[in-house]
């Protein structure tokens, strides 16, 4: 026993040294556990909050990291299975100290309460404004209150003028005829590739152009030349469309370094101006000699440099720079992005393009056939067209050309679904989203089905705040109608010459823009048709 003790009291030092080291680690290790408790904690209260709110809500950072996440992939299809979750809205929860917070809704009832019902109460609002500003100005697309009405007004009576209509349906004619189907007989001639998406939005941006400015700037000609002012154009979207995704306060501090997209975006505003500021100063002075006498003029910058505003003094160039700018970017994008996925689902559903070659084959038949080989169709002939302006809508549905939009809370208000909103919200529509929803167009709400448009072999337009792809309510797209004579006249026309196809492996996928842009183009091959005569061969 005494031995045992002996041996024990020998041991004890070296025992005593360790418990000492042990005791003076404690604080660390009981650190370590209490901040992994408090790790473990948050989290499963994040994931628990994220069943309810529909994404998980992170301490200070909010939902920031599901959204990086979603838009490492498509965005659209992210923000449509979150919407579908939480029954059509939910709220975004951004970073603390940011402008990130906004409610997401794809209910067609909150559409047409803030979109019509209660439309004074939902403007653009300073938020979007101030983050579309340096490329949009006071245009049309940003502009709120008196500015917004001044600029609908004037362009409403010139969009409904029997002038105008003739000098858009004319140049139609003359750019299809004239430059896209020789293009398209030289791809189809050489047996070469061509990305459709890009030489449609040629088509469109030189229309509107001569619809805006009156000028043609010659995107769509043979060998498909850059144009410095087109490119820009596109650059400048998708810069801007970056400060959407961006805490305000870090857009602004790379603006005021000029670092990173802003300066991309800088230098593609600056090539912008260039061009619409010659554009104007030139059509100032052919008004001032009284040249427009000479040679009549219809388009839009025309009309409004001879306006004066409420004091009787001529808008300044800025402005008439901000009207240009603002329908060149609703008209270069809307029909050529719309065309794109319509001739990319085409291609995956061959019934659908039978059925709209027989529609225009009635028409040539009705004609005693195409004798000429070089059929134009007749405003009449176009508006015929049924089916086809079904499977443009259908297209539409799937694929808006505009996939979500913005409003802001001027007074606290509350949704018809329940949603509570304070001013100074931020609400986000999502039109890509409610063509996908059951609860809207039914179990087979994502095939494609040009049917459903269909009453009696009879297109039937649906809802505006169903259908939301033209927008709704006082702000209903202007150039809705010729939107869709341009969609069909330009479809019709490559449909009754060529049957397209989309290359195989081509990726189709959406591109994170204002405008739904295929991200990696429409790469297709072209084969003529039998009995058609091809304009260039």
């Amino acid at each position: 026993m005494d031995s045992g003790k002996q041996t024990t009291v020998t041991d004890s030092p070296g025992a005593s040294a360790a418990d000492a080291g042990l005791f003076r680690f404690l604080p660390e290790i009981q650190v370590i556990e209490i901040l992994m408790a408090i790790f473990i904690f948050v989290t499963i209260h994040s994931l628990r909050q994220g069943r309810r709110q529909g994404l998980v809500v992170w301490p200070v950072v909010g939902m920031l990291p599901s959204l990086l996440l979603g838009i490492r992939k498509d965005m659209y299809e992210w923000i449509t299975g979150v919407l579908d979750g939480q029954g059509g809205t939910f709220v975004f929860r951004g970073p603390w100290f940011t402008n990130l917070h906004c409610v997401l809704t794809a209910d067609p009832r909150n559409l047409e309460h803030l979109l019509k019902v209660k439309f004074p109460n939902f403007p653009k609002g300073e938020y979007f404004r101030s983050t579309v500003c340096d490329l949009l100005g006071d245009g049309i697309f940003s502009a709120d209150d008196e500015t917004w009405r001044r600029q609908r007004k004037t362009a409403s009576l010139e969009f409904h003028s029997a002038e105008f209509r003739s000098m858009t349906a004319q140049s139609l004619v003359e750019l299809v005829h004239s430059r896209l189907l020789p293009v398209l007989a030289v791809a189809e001639a050489q047996r070469a590739p061509i990305d459709l998406q890009d030489v449609l939005l040629r088509l469109t941006f030189d229309n509107v152009c001569m619809i805006a400015f009156g000028t043609d700037p010659g995107c769509l000609r043979p060998g498909l030349p850059e144009i410095p002012f087109a490119k820009a154009f596109e650059d400048a979207t998708e810069a801007t469309i970056i400060r959407f995704i961006t805490p305000t306060a870090i857009w602004k501090a790379l603006r005021y370094f000029d670092l990173g997209s802003e300066r991309w975006l800088r230098r593609s505003i600056a090539v912008v101006d260039e061009f619409a500021y010659e554009v104007i100063r030139t059509r100032r002075e052919e008004l001032s000699s009284g040249e427009q006498t000479r040679t009549a003029r219809s388009d839009l910058l025309t009309v409004f440099t001879k306006l004066r505003d409420e004091d009787g003094t001529p808008y300044s160039d800025k402005f008439l720079r901000d009207v240009c700018v603002n329908l060149i970017l609703a008209g270069r994008d809307t029909s050529s992005v719309a065309l794109a996925w319509f001739f990319w689902l085409l291609n995956r559903h061959p019934e659908v393009e039978e059925r709209i070659l027989g529609e225009i084959r009635k028409i040539t038949d009705e004609r005693g056939g195409d004798e000429d080989g070089e059929l134009v169709f007749k405003p009449e002939e176009v508006k015929r067209l049924e089916y086809l302006h079904a499977a443009l809508s259908e297209a539409l549905r799937l694929y808006p050309s505009v996939p979500v939009d913005h409003k802001e809370v001027v007074e606290d208000d509350v949704f018809p679904d329940g949603t509570v909103l304070k001013k100074g919200t931020k609400v986000i529509y999502a039109i890509f989203s409610m063509g996908r929803m059951e609860s809207i167009w039914g179990k087979d709400c994502r095939d494609y089905k040009p049917e459903r448009w269909l009453k009696d072999g009879r297109f039937m337009s649906e809802s505006a705040y169903k259908f939301t792809a033209f927008n709704g309510g006082p702000r209903l797209c202007l150039g809705k109608d010729f939107a869709y004579y341009q969609m069909k006249f330009v479809a019709a026309s490559i449909l009754h010459r060529y049957h397209v196809k989309v290359m195989e492996n081509h990726p189709v996928v959406p591109k994170m823009a204002l405008t739904m842009y295929m991200k990696y183009g429409l790469k297709i091959t072209l084969c003529a048709r039998d009995g058609t005569k091809v304009v260039g061969k």
